[in-house]
Order: structure tokens, then C-alpha cells, then sequence
């Protein structure tokens, strides 16, 4: 099968989905499929052998990222490097690849593309939308509220926030992934929500104000309909920033996560009926806070969660044992397969 493995991209998240990229690519050829490696950022010369593609350590910046044409995109699905392409598998994070643009491009061009389709991709990275139908759908979410441009700055609004609220915040752009614009603040001062609101308005229009919970950190991977064990993330100090999840020996995993069996099935449960409410395809992840009482919060969904072989989908796949290679060509035949929605139960045991 012919391949296009879409990596890299204009967001933030640009660097992880390069890594992200290399690893699928590295997969698949392994397997035997033809990969065409295609970063869109550089349009119409965005094939790269994998030999020119290199992983980078760091995060970008928003300097680096104003040198890139959101139209060199339009013009990449366009050109002749999509002829005779089978699938597209995405390994696009953030706007751009993640919010259903390029999954309309190529809606629009004819190609079939791994994940889920353009509405959906458009809710999950919206949370304030995505979190809205969560509360429709009684799933537990952390209380928000909104701060938009014209309270930016306004102490009297960040008096109210904090008042209903709690002191304990989570500061966050309403459409970033990988932690790009958070903050974390413990004691309500007014200087630093003010902070945080002007980070994460570099990133967003709109800044979701989250009460904080106290507790675990878990997230639940999804593929092909079936939720996949629990994972536990301790980060060695802190939160779970950008720096713990991409630093090496930052952050411990626990996989199956040591929760009882009835609160794993109920976030397995809560989990796919977030996936299917925001109405995902493929695979995808949600990540939980749970508190002292063992109750879950949702946090958000995410549509094309982190994919190298490490990561948190592909370490809770390979508990089950299905290894990396097999669950990329796995989220490929889904695409074909729209009616295969569970991972099948034999292989499974």
C-alpha cells in the first residue's frame, strides 16, 4: 500500500509530530507499505526521505513558526505528491492537522486519511466546546470559564474567576495540545492568573480558566472503538508540562495503572462515550484527573494523541500486546473498515 505519512506541519506541536512522524514511518516501512514522508509546512516540497528527516530535541518557537504559510499547506494536498497515494495517516498535532483543516483538504482531494473526520477533529481540540458536550452527556469535567479578549488584563473579571473557581487554577489556550500555554496556579494571585491568561492568549483566542483537581493523572487510549488499559503519569516534579512529557526519565508511567477494577471500567466507559459523543474514529486518547474519593474528571480528548513508540496510546496497546508496527497498520485498516469497531477479542487475549 501506498502511504503518505503526514508529519511536522505549523503548530506548536510541530516538533513532536516530526518525532512522531519518523517513528510511524520507520513502522510502516518495516512492514512493507510504500511511505511517502510529507511535511505540508513546505508545500509542494514536502517529500523528504527519511534519511533528511531529523528528530529535534526541543520545543519550537513562535518566531520560528511565523516563517511558515498556512497556504503552503493548501498548496502541499494540492500538488502531485498525493498522485497514486492509498491512505494519508496523519501524525499532524494542534491547528492544522489536528482541528480537521487538513482533513477537509483532504476530503476534498480524494484521499482516505486515518483518525477521525473533519467535524470531529474540529470539536476534540476545542474545549470549550468539546467540554460542553461533556457536561450534556454527564460526564464530569472540571468547572471553567472563559476569559476572551476584552477581559484580557481585567483583575475585576480575574477576582470573579477565583471566587468561583478556588485558588487552585489551570490556565490553558482553548485549541493547543502537549501543555503548549499552560499554567498552573496554587494560590490565586491575581498577578500570575493574569500571567497565565496573557501566555495562553499568544496561543488562543479564547483562554479556558479550569478549577484545578487535586489527584492522579490518567489517560485512557482508544483504538478502533475498544478502550485500552489505563495508564498512571508521575511526573518526577511538578505537572505533566511539555519538559516531563518529551524528556527522557522526567516522568514515570504505570501501565495498568493501580486503580480497582470497577473505577478502570468506569473510566474505560467515560472514555468512550466521550470518543463517541465528539464523534471520533481510529484511535484516539482522554485524559483524566482522578481525586482522593476516586472520582474521574474528564479533561479533554485528544484526536491524534502523541504517536512514537513510547507513547502513552502505543505503551497501553503494547500491554495487551499488540507492538507498535501492528498497531499503525491496525489504524490504516480501520480506515477501509469503517464497520471493524473493536479490536478483536482473540488477538486481544
Amino acid at each position: 500500500m501506498k502511504v503518505a505519512v503526514l508529519y511536522g506541519g505549523i503548530s506548536p506541536e510541530r516538533n513532536v509530530s516530526i518525532t512522531g512522524g519518523l517513528a510511524v514511518i520507520k513502522a510502516l516501512q518495516e512492514l512493507g507499505h510504500e511511505v511517502v514522508p510529507i511535511d505540508p509546512a513546505y508545500g509542494a516540497n514536502g517529500k523528504q526521505s527519511i534519511e533528511e528527516i531529523i528528530s529535534p530535541s526541543n520545543s519550537i518557537s513562535l518566531e520560528e513558526l511565523a516563517k511558515f504559510e498556512s497556504r503552503k499547506i493548501i498548496e502541499c494536498v494540492n500538488s502531485s505528491l498525493f498522485d497514486g497515494i492509498d491512505v494519508a495517516f496523519i501524525v499532524l498535532h494542534g491547528k492544522y492537522g489536528e482541528d480537521g483543516k487538513i482533513q477537509a483538504l483532504l476530503e476534498l482531494r480524494g484521499i482516505p486519511y486515518t483518525g477521525s473526520n473533519i467535524k470531529a477533529s474540529a470539536i476534540g481540540i476545542d474545549k470549550l466546546a468539546s467540554k460542553m458536550l461533556f457536561l450534556a452527556a454527564g460526564i464530569s469535567t472540571p468547572q471553567w470559564l472563559t476569559v476572551r479578549e476584552k477581559d484580557f488584563g481585567n483583575y475585576e473579571y480575574f477576582e470573579e474567576i477565583r471566587s468561583e473557581l478556588g485558588d487552585n487554577l489551570v490556565i490553558k489556550p482553548n485549541d493547543q495540545g502537549s501543555t503548549i500555554g499552560i499554567t498552573i496556579v496554587e494560590d490565586g494571585n491575581l498577578d500570575e492568573i493574569n500571567k497565565g491568561v496573557d501566555l495562553a492568549s499568544k496561543f488562543s483566542d479564547i483562554v479556558i480558566v479550569e478549577q484545578f483537581i487535586e489527584g492522579r493523572e490518567i489517560t485512557v487510549g482508544i483504538v478502533g472503538g475498544e478502550a485500552l488499559p489505563l495508564i498512571e503519569i508521575e511526573p518526577e516534579e511538578g505537572f505533566y508540562d511539555y519538559e516531563h512529557k518529551y524528556t527522557k526519565g522526567k516522568t514515570e508511567y504505570i501501565c495498568p495503572a493501580e486503580v480497582t477494577e470497577d473505577i478502570a471500567e468506569f473510566m474505560q466507559n467515560q472514555a468512550l462515550s466521550a470518543y463517541n459523543i465528539i464523534g471520533c474514529s481510529g484511535f484516539a486518547r482522554a485524559d483524566f484527573r482522578l481525586d482522593d474519593e476516586g472520582q474521574p474528571f474528564l479533561l479533554e480528548i485528544n484526536t491524534i494523541p502523541g504517536f512514537t513508540a513510547t507513547s502513552l496510546v502505543p505503551m497501553a496497546a503494547k500491554e495487551i500486546g499488540i507492538e507498535f508496527p501492528e498497531l499503525c497498520d491496525r489504524i490504516i485498516q480501520l480506515v477501509f473498515n469503517k464497520n471493524n469497531n473493536h479490536i478483536d477479542e482473540n488477538e486481544e487475549e
